[in-house]
């Protein structure tokens, strides 16, 4: 699956009626659009994302509606646009930047790590940083080096810094919403892959950064997932259900806040979990949510936690991401080493 097989482009934003059935892409677009609209002091800058409207079309017809200042392109260099948006958000304005692909926005992260996450605490909370950092991250697209990586666990690492992943077009709605009111610095990490996925939209719809949520109801195993991981363990629980098994999905949504309790209560409910997630597995998000479940439901666990994850080597070139990334396979074969009674 390359870019080029894809119409990027999102519905236009501006009147658009909800709710409504529409892309990722276009729930992106609107949320930006509804958030511009709604308070001028947000802004919205990166690199081609005025005229061009982004790679991906996330900001399409933003400039021609709201003008050059306040949706507009930036030369390559990351570290200059992140240190702009500092300046910005000190003095009283709510910038949205985006980073075009993941990787891309690894030379501007001793921006993010030293001063988007750390300005709060060094003024003892007299200086806030509403600031949201989108980073298109994941694979599934086919794109090559740099184009496709999953850096999402050296954010959630850095204190200071909130992170979170949607994984439908209403969330991406309304936790783009919600990141954008934040007073406090969210890097926003959208799953490329689900770009084109579709769902119901509604405005009205509200999103709690920090608050994860049950997307599929079960007895027997949670699959914990995050980002295009949330469709494969839906995927793979329709798999499991026509062999018998009962597979609860829970999309975490928030990697930093976690939503503990909602995890928790899900894993005790089963008493077996299976965490599912792109990056490599080696300290991970994937290991920090495996390790939070065995020090909080030890006793209720019916076996170990598993991990379906990538491998621990570069991401993989475009005709090789299916071996690299987790598949239904491999997620039905984690579930199947979870110590169930009629294995004997």
């Amino acid at each position: 699956m390359s870019i080029a097989e894809h119409d990027t482009r999102p519905a236009a934003a501006e009147d658009t009626p909800t709710p409504a059935t529409m892309t990722m892409a276009a729930a992106l677009n609107l949320a930006l659009a509804d958030a511009l609209a709604a308070d001028p002091d947000v802004v919205v800058f990166g690199e081609d994302v005025g005229a061009l409207g982004g790679v991906f079309r996330i900001t399409d017809g933003l400039t021609a509606r709201f003008g050059e200042e306040r949706c507009f392109d930036t030369p390559l260099a990351e570290s200059g646009i992140i240190g702009t948006a500092v300046g910005m958000a000190m003095n009283g304005l709510r910038p949205v930047v985006e980073m075009q692909f993941d990787a891309f926005a690894l030379p501007a992260f001793e921006q993010i790590v030293s001063h988007v996450a750390k300005l709060g605490n060094r003024t003892r909370g007299g200086l806030r940083m509403p600031l949201v950092i989108r980073i298109p991250f994941g694979g599934g697209i086919g794109g090559v080096e740099h184009h496709c990586d999953s850096s999402e666990a050296y954010y959630a690492h850095t204190p200071g810094l909130t992170v979170v992943s949607p994984s439908t077009p209403q969330d991406a709605y309304s936790l783009l919403r919600a990141a954008i009111a934040s007073p406090d610095p969210v890097v926003f990490l959208e799953p490329k892959k689900l770009y084109w996925s579709k769902g119901e939209v509604d405005t009205a719809v509200t999103a709690e950064i920090g608050a994860a949520r049950i997307a599929r109801d079960g007895t027997d195993v949670t699959l914990l997932a995050y980002g295009a991981s949330v469709p494969l363990a839906l995927e793979a629980a329709e798999v499991a259900a026509a062999e018998g098994r009962s597979v609860q999905v829970v999309d975490v949504r928030s990697l930093s806040p976690f939503d503990d309790a909602t995890v928790t209560a899900a894993v005790r409910s089963t008493g077996r979990a299976v965490v599912i997630a792109e990056a490599p597995g080696f300290v991970s998000v994937a290991s920090e949510i495996q390790a939070r479940v065995f020090e909080r439901c030890f006793e209720y666990l019916a076996a170990p936690v598993r991990r379906v994850t990538g491998f621990d080597t570069p991401y993989a070139p475009p005709k090789f991401e299916h071996w690299y990334l987790p598949d239904v396979d491999r997620v039905l074969d984690a579930i199947d080493t979870l110590h169930w009674e009629d294995d004997v």
